[in-house]
């Protein structure tokens, strides 16, 4: 396993932590692979009640490392992005989620699929795809939108514009908001250490039954986001704007 993915087992609680701090905890194809493998071994060891993933108490991630993701684009559905999205979208363990600073691209698209979501408030979570030449991605053209209407979605979506975790609470992406990043984290332990004393088939049936009714639409939708997304890495407008923000970074 990568340092830059540490793996934490506490009882029953995986804990996996992004630490690039150098690079904002921005995410490599490495690293997908690494998240993908862990939360596949996760849902089948049966000491393992929960899931928790984290960055640091200043920052979740950046999204995805650019140079990586200019130099080695996911080119289809095989990629390991796309092991990742589904490896999470198909735990059946609790999966939660501490979060503070930048949360951007996949780092807030991500939060969808977690089951509890704890933030700062003063998170600062964005999708900017179109901004980068791109489409969204992991079914939150989907989710979005039937969680805060289309008006709102294509405010986070079409426009790009960030949020905090006080509003991401506010509006059900997270489950709630504190007061700094190591509170977020604290709690988002205390609760995923809950599960340690809650039967395990119980837990997994009622997740099955709460995620069931969206299930294969969701997953046909983010094979779909998917091909368009690799599609349009191709693209003038997104060549040009990762370019010009590599440039930068």
């Amino acid at each position: 396993m990568t340092d830059a993915i540490q793996l934490e087992r506490e009882r029953g609680l995986l804990t996996l932590r992004l630490n690039r701090p150098d690079k904002k905890n921005a995410l490599t194809r490495a690293m997908y692979s690494h998240l993908a493998d862990a939360l596949k071994q996760a849902d089948t060891d049966p000491e393992i009640n929960a899931v928790l993933i984290t960055g640091s108490a200043e920052c979740f991630t950046a999204g995805n490392d650019i140079a990586d993701f200019i130099q080695q684009p996911p080119s289809n559905l095989d990629s390991p992005v796309f092991h990742f999205m589904l490896n999470l979208l198909e735990c059946r363990k609790p999966v939660i989620a501490a979060v503070a600073g930048a949360a951007v691209g996949i780092g807030t698209t991500m939060l969808l699929h977690c089951d509890l979501v704890y933030v700062s408030r003063d998170a600062r979570l964005r999708m900017p795809f179109v901004n980068l030449g791109l489409c969204p991605e992991f079914g939150s053209s989907l989710i979005l939108p039937r969680l805060l209407g289309h008006a709102k979605a294509a405010e986070l979506l079409l426009l790009g514009e960030g949020f905090s975790g006080e509003q991401a609470a506010a509006w059900g992406i997270a489950t709630e908001a504190l007061g700094s990043g190591k509170a977020a984290l604290a709690k988002a332990r205390e609760m995923a250490l809950r599960f340690e004393s809650l039967p395990p088939d119980a837990v997994r049936i009622s997740k099955q039954l709460m995620k069931a009714p969206n299930r294969e639409q969701l997953r046909k939708v983010i094979e779909e986001e998917g091909a368009l997304f690799t599609q349009r890495l191709r693209s003038q407008e997104a060549m040009a704007a990762l370019s010009a923000l590599a440039c930068l970074r």
